[in-house]
């Protein structure tokens, strides 16, 4: 029996094979997997260049954390360390001559939060550290979350700031609404019960370890349990309203927070 015709027939698809090798190589990477939120996907895949460059987006406030001086004698620095609601929040319109420093970031989730403590933080040697996170990583911006790893990004920044006796001011999640077609994805990226669980989580962490608990969600919550339709046009993020709420809020946490021991 003559084998020439067996190895033509192993060889000819073997050698296509080969061939194709280079060609699969040099094929793109594959996108991102998809969320099935198309607004989420896109957002995602925009900002690819900030999660393969500089996850923390340490590069945003590094020279301007450099050219601030140390607080004055006597200065109640408060740094507020968030995503999108603390970077549009214009401090010096709602707490006028007041030493505090915004250092919120669009889009970001509380381990990108981790990654720059050290500059945005603890570097700028504050009283007070208001830190407002966790909507984001609901929504999975930075992909799946799920609460307990929030929770420990947030006890790890706590710790952080104990460490470097820098009082403590957890801000509960916003609730969210979609009583407009612009908030429609944003509210289902997150969920009620998974916010309700968080702010929970917090509200007893802060009493358990003499922090103090900034309830955002109670004064901005409707009937409905949603984000009063007024305070925000797309189902997250505070108007002019919303921000009037929350700054008398704020001021009265903070000056509880230093009032008190809270960074013992």
């Amino acid at each position: 029996m003559s084998l020439q015709p067996i190895i033509r027939a192993i060889s000819q698809p073997l050698f296509a094979i080969l061939l194709f090798l280079p060609a699969l190589a040099q094929q793109p990477a594959s996108p991102i997997p998809s969320t099935g939120f198309p607004e989420l996907d896109e957002y995602r895949a925009s900002r690819i260049s900030i999660y393969t460059d500089d996850f923390g987006q340490l590069a945003r406030y590094r020279d301007a954390d450099a050219a601030l001086t140390p607080p004055a004698a006597g200065e109640s620095r408060v740094v507020f360390l968030g995503d999108s609601i603390t970077d549009y929040w214009k401090l010096p319109d709602y707490f006028p001559g007041k030493p505090y420093i915004n250092r919120g970031i669009d889009g970001q989730t509380t381990p990108e939060m981790l990654v720059r403590f050290r500059q945005d933080v603890i570097g700028l040697h504050p009283k007070v550290l208001v830190v407002l996170a966790g909507t984001n990583d609901i929504a999975g911006v930075t992909g799946r979350t799920s609460n307990e790893d929030i929770e420990a990004n947030y006890a790890s920044m706590a710790e952080l700031a104990r460490a470097h006796r820098i009082r403590m001011l957890f801000a509960s999640v916003l609730p969210v609404h979609n009583y407009t077609h612009d908030a429609e994805e944003s509210f289902a990226l997150r969920p009620r019960d998974r916010i309700l669980a968080l702010n929970k989580w917090l509200k007893d962490y802060c009493a358990k370890n003499g922090f103090v608990y900034l309830d955002y969600f109670s004064a901005l919550v409707d009937e409905h349990g949603m984000l009063k339709r007024a305070l925000a046009d797309d189902g997250l993020h505070p108007t002019d309203a919303g921000y009037k709420i929350m700054a008398s809020l704020a001021e009265k946490a903070i000056q509880k927070a230093l009032a008190g021991n809270s960074a013992r």
